[in-house]
């Protein structure tokens, strides 16, 4: 693996405070989504993100990251990965994370690649028919833990560029088959993206030869980039930086190369 699966540490952080300023759609008859569009005048035409969420889907702090790539530029779509299971927040004490993966709240309702990468598929043909009139489309897509897993596998379903925080679940193979940039924010404190794993993604990235870039944030733990308390100076700064990560690697890769 070229990161463990989620954990406990996957469902606990910060409920963010803030009014989201998009809107919740239908992507299609069966898909939730929640899409920011950015604002004419700064909007960076031609180019699109796909949010794919931790494991509390479309919930306040996804929305608010989705609004702050649009206020950046960005037309960000968040698709709901997980078929309306909407765990609650706080998290129950005591929630297997990995039965509710494969099996759902309701025992039949996986979250698994079978479930889920039809969901991105339609996403991402969502965002680009949104899109087509202003030429060209490339999209980028962020993710972050469980969302992480298919940013790396989305390469091959039409997106350009990737960035992915705190990344969960993801196969070595997976991993090699990226076929654009990569850009990766890691908590130094993760018992999902182990040091040893970080290194060992290192060396995939390398035999890729695409464009890369590790970042590790000290004194923060896994789920900092999207669920880190905005209230703690560390957690806060890592946060934005994080963010600041993915802006000015789109920036590069997916705004200025068409």
């Amino acid at each position: 693996m070229a990161s463990n699966p989620p954990g406990k540490c996957c469902t606990v952080g910060t409920l963010h405070r803030g009014q989201p300023t998009g809107k919740s759609i239908k992507i299609d008859e069966s898909t939730d989504g929640y899409i920011a569009i950015a604002p004419e005048g700064i909007a960076r035409k031609g180019t699109g993100i796909l949010y794919l969420p931790d494991v509390l889907g479309l919930w306040n702090n996804s929305k608010l990251m989705a609004d702050q790539f649009a206020a950046n530029g960005y037309t960000t779509l968040i698709p709901d990965l997980f078929n309306g299971d909407i765990l609650p927040y706080p998290i129950p004490e005591g929630l297997d994370i990995m039965d509710w993966i494969y099996n759902g709240a309701s025992g039949n309702n996986p979250h698994t690649p079978a479930q889920v990468d039809p969901v991105v598929i339609k996403a991402i043909k969502f965002l680009k028919e949104i899109l087509k009139e202003q030429g060209i489309v490339k999209i980028g897509a962020v993710g972050y833990c469980f969302g992480a897993k298919y940013v790396v596998r989305s390469y091959k379903q039409g997106i350009d560029v990737g960035y992915v925080g705190h990344p969960s679940f993801i196969s070595e193979d997976e991993l090699a088959a990226i076929t654009g940039p990569l850009s990766i924010a890691a908590a130094q404190t993760d018992s999902i993206f182990l040091a040893k794993l970080r290194y060992r993604s290192e060396e995939i990235l390398i035999e890729t030869g695409k464009p890369f870039q590790i970042n590790l944030f000290s004194g923060v733990e896994h789920g900092f980039a999207v669920r880190g308390d905005p209230d703690d100076p560390a957690q806060r700064f890592a946060k934005e930086q994080a963010f600041f990560q993915a802006l000015q690697w789109f920036n590069n890769y997916l705004a200025s190369r068409k």
